[in-house]
C-alpha cells in the first residue's frame, strides 16, 4: 500500500499524488509499487527491498544519488492465538532520506506510523525532512519505553496470578515476556549504533537544533537499554523462582504419594501372611488380621506425619 502525506496548515493530510516535500508511506508494497518508488525517486532497488526483509539489521547507508537509507527496529505487540498470551517483538522499518521526499517502508503498519498519519505528533512538517525523521526516531524510542513499562506491569500481574494458582498459561506468558526482552535488547543496541553514526553528521547534515533532538533520541534509547537490562534480570530471577517452586511442589507430591503407598502396603502384607496355607499363626481369625493392619497403619501414619512426609 502506497500513500502520500503532506503538511497543510500545520496538519498532516493525505494527498492523491507524490509531491516535493511530502511523506511517502509504503506498507507491504507490491512489485508495481516498488518499481514506482525506484523509478520515480531514483532509489537503489536494494534500499527498497531491505526493509521488507524481516531479518534486516539496523544500519545506515548512502548511495551516489544523495539518497540515505536508515533502517531501525521498531517494537510491535501481538497476541498469540495458540495460548492467548501477549508477545512483544521488533520489525525493521526503513526511512529513506531523499533530496525531495522522505519515505518510510515497512512490512506492516505499526503504532508509530499511525500516530504520524493521525496527526498526534505536533508541529510535524513533512518538508523539513531531517526534523521529520528525527521525530520519527524519537517516537520509536518512546514506544520502546512504553512497551517496556507494559512488560513490567504484565510480568507483575502474571507473577501475582502464579502465587494463587500455578497454571501453564501464566508460565508461558512469562517465557514470552522474557523472550520479548531479548528481542528488545538486541534491537535497541543495534539502533544505538545507527544513531551514533548519524550523530557524527557525516551522512546527514545536522544543524544545532537537529543535534539536540538526536541527542534526546540517543538518551531515550540508552534509557530503554538500561530498563531492558533491569527487567530482564528481574524476570530471569522470577523464572528461576518459578522453576524452583514447581520442582519443590513436585517433590512434595512425590513424598505424599510414596507415604500413601507405604501405608497402603501394610494391609497387603498382613492379609498375605494370614492368607497363606500354613499353621502356627497367632490368632488366625479375620478380625485379628483387620485389627493388626489398622493398628500398624495408624502407627506408620503417625511416624510419617512427624517426619513431615504427609
Amino acid at each position: 500500500m502506497l500513500n502520500f502525506y503532506k503538511t497543510v496548515n500545520n496538519r498532516i493530510v493525505e494527498i492523491p499524488v507524490m509531491e516535493d516535500g511530502c511523506w511517502v508511506s509504503a506498507i507491504a508494497p507490491t512489485e508495481e509499487e516498488i518499481n514506482l518508488l525506484v523509478n520515480t525517486l531514483h532509489l537503489e532497488p536494494d534500499f527498497v527491498r531491505a526493509a521488507l526483509d524481516e531479518e534486516e539489521a539496523s544500519r545506515v547507508e548512502s548511495d551516489d544519488e544523495n539518497n540515505t537509507l536508515i533502517i531501525v527496529d521498531v517494537p510491535i505487540a501481538e497476541g498469540s492465538k495458540e495460548d492467548n498470551t501477549l508477545v512483544y517483538s521488533t520489525m525493521p522499518m526503513a526511512i529513506l532520506y531523499t533530496p525531495r521526499q522522505i519515505v518510510t517502508i515497512s512490512l506492516k503498519s505499526n503504532a508509530i506510523l499511525e500516530e504520524f498519519r493521525q496527526g498526534i505528533v505536533k508541529n510535524l512538517q513533512t518538508h523539513q525532512k531531517t526534523q521529520f525523521f528525527l521525530k520519527l526516531l524519537l517516537r520509536v524510542a518512546s514506544r520502546f519505553l512504553q512497551y517496556l513499562k507494559q512488560i513490567d506491569r504484565l510480568s507483575n500481574t502474571t507473577e501475582s496470578l502464579l502465587h494463587k494458582m500455578m497454571r501453564n498459561e501464566e508460565i508461558i506468558q512469562l517465557l514470552n515476556l522474557e523472550k520479548s526482552l531479548v528481542y528488545f535488547s538486541t534491537s535497541l543496541k543495534s539502533n544505538e549504533v545507527t544513531l551514533e553514526k548519524i550523530m557524527r553528521g557525516r551522512i546527514i547534515r545536522l544543524y544545532e537544533e537537529d543535534e539536540d533532538l538526536l541527542e534526546d533520541v540517543i538518551i531515550e534509547v540508552k534509557q530503554a537499554i538500561e530498563m531492558c537490562s533491569i527487567y530482564s534480570n528481574t524476570l530471569s530471577g522470577t523464572m528461576d523462582a518459578v522453576s524452583s517452586i514447581i520442582s519443590n511442589n513436585l517433590n512434595n507430591v512425590m513424598k505424599v504419594l510414596t507415604s500413601l503407598t507405604i501405608i497402603m502396603t501394610i494391609p497387603n502384607i498382613i492379609f498375605g501372611m494370614y492368607g497363606m496355607n500354613v499353621s502356627g499363626l497367632p490368632f488366625p481369625t479375620f478380625s485379628t488380621a483387620i485389627a493388626m493392619a489398622a493398628v500398624l497403619m495408624v502407627i506408620v501414619t503417625i511416624v510419617l506425619n512427624r517426619k513431615g512426609l504427609l
